[in-house]
């Protein structure tokens, strides 16, 4: 940085400017919300400096506090800050649309040609690649979490839970919310949250939206705005849903997806990797819209693609009505693309709402511990339930064929490699589910 651009402020931003800004980053968006997150801060806050880093981070912590995936909400947060309900609209809906023209292509290759011995072969050592990531994932989350022996006993409790008694995951959050609520009360120091994302420490130079700009009218809270876009969020889901019902009935495959996934998208905290074993549960336990295997596979796809992780759910949509044949055995592309557009709707229109209707109410009361306790007693909870997801997986991967038999030894070779490069190498994940496909791909192809 020289003087000149540490005093200089920024041009002034047009609505086509941010535009393209939002169209690219949904093509770059790799590397989970932690590497969306540093994209943003690097280009928002570091080169173009139209938002500052306090400013920046107090939009994130206040997201990370939402249910959803943190860095679409960051993006539709920025955007909104910056240009109202469009800027919202653009930035948090470019920033899901082209991972679900990507992940629909690469579903229906998945699906087209799946036993195809390459593909069968790509996927053999993705597989074990993918579960070595859960585990990573259970490990950061929990690293970050798990503070005390209160909360690794939250952990474990939900663990059991799930893995034992098959408790349903909803259950199991607002258990840990009970908790969290109660503990804050009377044991503050034992559910204080891990810090969010500190404090800006660095300078810049001055952005359009600064430290001290005050806060849009836009932006500021008020029960009339709040009712509004309540109003607005009940009657497009309710003529959505009301629609499939009407089109295919309540039982109906598209109609049962819009439902469980509004659920869905209603226990995100924690983010993706806590909603995967929901989403496990009733897409391939209950409803059987996909298998065990394929579910592991979406893991894969999803991973490797821009966009935020839990747009695997596309996949599962994707999956689920090709399998279901909802429009006849004649069309089973475009019953996959038709289902895995309406998953995505169900699963991301409650982000915009948190964002346009919550937002300023979440800033009044930032910080307060009644909403900070019962979420770190969640995240804690969402540790076990990652584990279990873990479990779930392995199980499959390395006992293809039931416990009665040994495990497949090259799906754990390669699986230990993947868990070396994650935790010792800090190798990044799309090299590591590549590396790990073309190792399967060895092994299917010179046995």
């Amino acid at each position: 940085m020289t003087a000149d651009t540490l005093t200089a402020m920024p041009a002034p931003l047009t609505r086509a400017e941010a535009f393209g800004y939002w169209l690219k980053l949904g093509f770059i968006s790799f590397g989970g919300p932690a590497g969306q997150i540093a994209l943003m801060h690097e280009e928002l806050v570091e080169r173009r400096r139209w938002i500052s880093e306090n400013r920046f981070l107090h939009a994130l912590n206040y997201c990370m506090l939402l249910p959803g995936p943190e860095a679409q909400q960051l993006a539709t947060y920025i955007g909104w800050l910056m240009h109202r309900t469009w800027g919202g609209l653009v930035a948090g809906g470019l920033f899901v649309l082209p991972s679900l023209f990507i992940l629909v292509a690469l579903s229906w290759v998945y699906m087209a040609f799946g036993n195809v011995p390459v593909i069968a072969g790509l996927f053999y050592g993705i597989k074990p690649a993918v579960t070595a990531l859960v585990v990573h994932a259970a490990y950061r989350v929990g690293s970050r979490a798990l503070k005390n022996a209160w909360l690794w006993g939250i952990a474990a409790a939900a663990f059991v839970a799930i893995f034992a008694l098959n408790a349903p995951f909803p259950l199991i959050v607002l258990l840990a919310g009970l908790i969290g609520h109660f503990g804050g009360k009377y044991m503050p120091d034992r559910f204080r949250a891990g810090g969010g994302h500190g404090k800006a420490n660095k300078e810049f130079g001055p952005a359009l939206i600064d430290d001290h700009t005050p806060t849009p009218p836009h932006a500021l809270f008020s029960w009339s705005h709040f009712r509004r876009v309540l109003v607005v969020f009940v009657v497009l889901w309710t003529v959505a849903l009301g629609a499939l019902t009407a089109l295919h009935g309540w039982n109906g495959v598209l109609t049962q997806m819009g439902w469980f996934f509004t659920k869905a998208a209603l226990l995100t905290f924690g983010g993706a990797y806590a909603v995967l074993p929901y989403v496990y549960q009733g897409a391939v336990d209950h409803y059987q819209w996909l298998t065990a295997g394929q579910m592991i596979d979406g893991l894969a796809l999803g991973e490797t693609t821009p966009g935020p992780l839990i747009m695997v759910v596309s996949f599962v949509g994707f999956v689920g009505g090709w399998t279901q044949a909802i429009f006849g055995p004649g069309s089973p592309f475009m019953a996959g693309a038709v289902a895995a557009t309406v998953v995505t709707f169900f699963t991301f229109l409650p982000s915009f709402v948190f964002i346009f209707a919550g937002a300023p109410l979440v800033e009044a009361s930032r910080g307060r511990r009644f909403l900070t306790a019962p979420l770190t007693a969640i995240t804690a909870a969402v540790v076990g339930v990652i584990a279990n997801l873990a479990a779930y997986f392995a199980f499959h991967v390395f006992w293809p064929a039931g416990l009665h038999q040994l495990p497949d030894p090259w799906s754990l070779l390669i699986a230990a490699a993947a868990a070396l490069a994650l935790f010792w190498l800090r190798a990044g994940v799309v090299p590591v589910i590549l590396a790990c496909g073309v190792a399967g791909l060895a092994v299917k192809l010179l046995l």
